[in-house]
């Protein structure tokens, strides 16, 4: 990959995010802007006071003590508190106050009060810090230094605007008796919201606008450079070379001649993907093991196709391994007659050959030894969300996938197996993901044919509406489960709390299942490894779907075993997509 490419898609990511999150704060001001509308306020239930005093008071209300508001915002537009209250006993007088901390503290000198300590409204519950005193305060209403009140019998009802300075709020019975008994209802707005929405929504479109080209612009130089890692169908190779996965006839993996790829530090998932006997080999010997490797050094596979594999395998048009057509010596296969019931190749192959010689207990830590992969992944699949965007838009008006936009997501797509067949949903290999969008010789691979024309009616509908079965199906092999209880009783303007309770998904369980019988026998289970390949194929097939690069739906078929029963594309040199850097 290049860096610049690459620093280019990091800080439009990071822009993007921070744009994102400011026009979700928009949005959330812009809302709580909207409900305060005509005067309205923020408000709690109402509960019920007692106390045995004369006074029910707050401990002090400081506001910008040590400062003050920029000269820009007007003080009384910065906020407003809402005092609503009457007394317990019907026809009884109560008083509403709020005044300077330091007048309220001179009129209740020794007067016998409650100061709130601390106050829950989730369970309502108030704790007071009682001050002792014997004298009888004189009526509150005839004092002059409330700088806002309410007093009468029925409901009162103060409203105040918020100013800079230590202030009181004092609830006392009309006639300064004791004891207090009252019904309170509290409630703030704000007249800031307004210009703060704007300010959030003007500088989240900027940082979008800054962010999302820098990421287009760094997928596609990601996706358009470096040379495809594969040879296209009809191009020839220099003598004695052979494309990734053909052998020279007579020479197997196995043979003194041409080890075995797990042998050499080349698991060959390539060699899987490009031959559709490369995966036969690991049908008779094991799972993910190459061809061959289940008999004798040089011998080639006993039987086409190996069992478990549907007799139309592999696909129409392509060769059986020791045929002429292969590179063998044998005849080259008849013609075949394609039964319209006959399940078609998917244009999205997956592969996964698992390691012979997986260490026990290196799956535990595989998670810890990822995270820089999954840091990467992180910033290549909000590219890839932005990228699929825009391609959604060019396929729209051009019917067409932007090629290095495709080869960029088939990439990420690619990284994300790669990671997790080494770490997660499959554990098959101990060996360390390469950091590249290419095709490598690393035991897991994802490819997509390149599409020539795209739908325009399709795309409008097809990565939400009509992918709506097969992620149903995604959500269960893959998503966790989460139950979510809401209660609304004692919020701010019904704003409830919430309780979580999540569950691992089926191919992590299945991966962890195959982990401890490993650690405990030293054996991967090959029909287990079988189950979450074919599980991943599918989850990757719908993903490749959703991300608009095939019009064809997903097969409801689950293709286990390492090898894609899809086989190498039949895609001509002119629709090969070139492999991103």
């Amino acid at each position: 990959m290049k860096p610049g490419r690459m620093v280019m898609l990091v800080l439009g990511t990071l822009a993007a995010l921070l744009g994102l999150g400011l026009l979700a704060g928009a949005a959330g001001v812009g809302w709580l802007n909207f409900q305060q509308r005509d005067e309205g306020y923020f408000s709690t239930q109402s509960h019920r006071f007692d106390a045995s005093s004369s006074a029910i008071t707050t401990t002090g209300l400081d506001v910008m003590v040590t400062g003050r508001l920029p000269d820009v915002i007007p003080a009384d537009t910065a906020g407003s508190i809402l005092l609503r209250g009457s007394a317990a006993t019907p026809g009884k007088g109560i008083f509403i106050g709020v005044a300077p901390q330091q007048d309220a503290a001179r009129y209740l000198e020794g007067v016998k009060r409650s100061e709130i300590r601390e106050l829950n409204l989730r369970p309502f519950r108030v704790d007071y810090n009682e001050v002792p005193g014997t004298r009888t305060p004189a009526r509150p209403g005839a004092q002059d230094f409330w700088v806002a009140s309410a007093e009468g019998t029925g409901t009162q009802e103060l409203k105040w605007n918020i100013l800079p300075g230590s202030w009181t709020l004092v609830v006392m019975n009309a006639d300064a008796t004791a004891p207090v008994s009252a019904d309170l209802q509290a409630g703030v707005r704000s007249d800031l919201l307004w210009p703060l929405f704007l300010w959030l929504l003007i500088a989240g479109m900027v940082l979008l606008v800054i962010g999302v080209p820098l990421i287009v612009a760094g997928a596609m130089g990601l996706g358009r450079h470096g040379p495809p890692p594969h040879v296209p169908p009809g191009q020839h190779l220099p003598p004695g070379q052979h494309p990734a996965g053909q052998y020279p006839p007579g020479q197997y993996p196995g043979t003194p001649t041409a080890a075995p790829p797990a042998a050499a530090g080349v698991t060959g998932p390539l060699a899987s993907s490009a031959v559709p006997g490369g995966g036969e080999g690991a049908r008779q010997g094991g799972a993910g093991v190459p061809p061959g490797a289940g008999g004798p050094p040089g011998t080639p596979p006993a039987s086409y196709p190996a069992p478990g594999y549907p007799a139309s395998y592999p696909a129409p048009g392509y060769p059986a391994p020791g045929s002429a057509a292969g590179g063998g010596d044998g005849a080259p296969p008849p013609a075949v007659v394609v039964d319209q019931l006959e399940n078609p190749r998917y244009p999205a192959r997956l592969t996964g050959h698992v390691d012979p010689a997986l260490s026990r207990w290196m799956w535990l830590v595989k998670w810890f030894l990822a995270i820089p992969h999954l840091i990467v992944l992180f910033f290549l699949w909000f590219a890839l969300i932005v990228t699929t965007i825009v391609a959604w838009f060019a396929i729209l008006f051009t019917a067409r996938y932007p090629h290095s936009l495709f080869n960029f997501n088939v990439g990420v797509l690619r990284w994300s197996w790669r990671v997790s067949f080494y770490a997660f949903t499959a554990i098959g290999t101990d060996r360390y993901p390469p950091f590249t969008l290419a095709r490598t010789d690393y035991p897991a691979d994802f490819e997509v044919d390149y599409p020539d024309h795209l739908s325009r009616g399709l795309v409008l509908v097809k990565s939400w509406l009509l992918a709506i079965p097969h992620l149903l199906i995604v959500g269960v092999l893959a998503g966790t489960s989460r139950t979510w209880v809401a209660a609304s009783d004692d919020d701010l303007a019904g704003a409830g709390s919430y309780s979580v309770g999540s569950a691992v998904s089926l191919l992590t369980l299945l991966a962890f299942i195959a982990g401890v019988i490993l650690l405990f026998t030293g054996r991967y289970l090959r029909s287990l490894f079988d189950l979450l390949v074919g599980l991943n194929r599918w989850v990757y097939r719908v993903a490749a779907y959703v991300a608009l690069m095939r019009d064809e739906y997903p097969p409801f078929r689950l293709d286990m075993g390492p090898v894609d029963p899809g086989g190498p594309p039949a895609a001509s040199p002119q629709t090969t997509p070139r492999g991103p850097s």
